[in-house]
């Protein structure tokens, strides 16, 4: 069974773009880190990513997720091992 979805890209029909107001912000950012996490996308940017643009990447991902998730909750969504852990 698939652990994770990207149905939002695949189903959001409305505006992409930044600066309008909150919600087209919070869509519009689920939408391109949806598309920017495509597979294939990814196969061709990580291969091409310097050394220090994939460790800035890295690093990013990694402080927004320990500023705005609790524990649990990076278990639960990030790594989907809630149930191994319960």
């Amino acid at each position: 069974m698939k652990k994770h979805s990207h149905r939002f890209v695949e189903e959001y029909d409305g505006m992409v773009g930044l600066g309008l107001d909150r919600e087209t912000d919070e869509y519009t950012l689920t939408y391109y880190v949806q598309k920017f996490a495509d597979d294939e996308l990814m196969k061709i940017l990580r291969s091409r990513m310097s050394d220090s643009d994939i460790e800035a990447l890295a690093n990013m991902l990694f402080r927004i997720m320990k500023t705005y998730l609790t524990e649990e909750e990076y278990h639960t969504y990030f790594l989907k091992d809630q149930e191994e852990n319960t």
